[in-house]
């Protein structure tokens, strides 16, 4: 092969693999947007409660920017961001055995959104030491197909991943699945014997910075956390 055609080759190669990860990742932003307008949706249904005791519990959607979003509810706020590049999964991935990606391997690559939970208190007080931790993650193709990675009410078997699309009524159901997995996962007492000592420069410091430690399950491993 001569050297020109071997450039041509290259090109064609980069153009194609550029072209679907800018795809992927318009797809994903898209997507994002599509989450935000729910959580915006379902804030302003929730002003409409008659239940004088829903005036006490805050439901607020607030836009963090491009690529994050927020819903504040009760005690807990859950943060959805977009990480900004595209991502293919490992060989020996389970979604990698399916029909559906080995018809076409560049179903595989996928943009992600990224759901983490935090306690509200966590950036009120600014306790910059307190714990979030991710409770899901949606994955985006090329074909507007998604599936889920996560906890309890979050997670989706990869087999559907050749059927689920993206539309309102997903979005609905993943933010309402994932509202409900956070009400449940309740925030645990730290183990005594990770609280008993505390020096004096964190019990000044904690005055001002909150920085003992406050996570739902500080202490334990969230990997075995059974809920």
């Amino acid at each position: 092969m001569k050297e020109q055609e071997k450039n041509l080759e290259l090109f064609s190669t980069l153009v194609r693999k550029a072209t679907l990860k800018q795809l992927v990742y318009r797809n994903t932003l898209e997507y994002l947007k599509l989450l935000k307008d729910t959580m915006n949706r379902l804030s302003v249904q929730y002003l409409t409660l008659e239940d004088p005791e829903s005036k006490k519990i805050p439901f607020l959607y607030r836009d963090r920017g491009e690529f994050e979003a927020e819903l504040k509810f009760a005690g807990d706020t859950l943060v959805f961001m977009m990480h900004t590049n595209v991502f293919e999964f490992s060989r020996y991935h389970e979604v990698m055995k399916t029909t559906y990606i080995q018809e076409d391997k560049d179903r595989s690559y996928c943009g992600i959104i990224n759901i983490f939970n935090f306690l509200s208190d966590s950036f009120k007080y600014n306790r910059l030491n307190d714990i979030g931790y991710l409770i899901g993650r949606v994955f985006i193709n090329k074909d507007k197909h998604y599936f889920i990675e996560g906890k309890r009410e979050i997670g989706f078997l990869y087999n559907n991943f050749n059927s689920s699309v993206m539309t309102e009524e997903a979005a609905t159901e993943i933010i309402r699945s994932a509202v409900l997995y956070t009400i449940n996962f309740d925030l645990l007492t730290p183990p005594y014997d990770n609280m008993k000592e505390v020096s004096v420069q964190e019990f000044r410091d904690v005055l001002d910075s909150m920085q003992i430690k406050t996570g739902k399950r500080l202490g334990f491993k969230f990997q075995a956390d059974q809920q």
